[in-house]
């Protein structure tokens, strides 16, 4: 039973640690591309938009919904590592 907590609480560790990475990650793009940095970004355009702009209204979204496929992918394997997979 202790180790069945033990394992709990490891596999309950590495997720929360994966989380906060890739919160992280979707923060940076977000709240860097789309503000601090957007001047510098500005001078790039794509399909007549400014880089900043594009990344405030589309990036942002786009880096979300790329980091969502690789949490399930870090999950599986976790879930693989400690024996949680189906």
């Amino acid at each position: 039973m202790i180790d069945k907590q033990k394992k709990a609480t490891a596999y309950w560790k590495e997720n929360v640690r994966y989380l906060f990475i890739l919160l992280f990650i979707w923060f940076a793009v977000s709240y860097g591309a789309g503000i601090l940095f957007k001047d510098a970004l500005d001078t790039i355009k794509i399909g007549g938009f400014k880089l900043g702009f594009w990344f405030a209204q589309q990036g942002s979204i786009y880096v979300f919904v790329i980091l969502i496929f690789v949490y399930v992918r870090l999950m599986n394997k976790l879930d693989k590592k400690y024996g949680y997979d189906e």
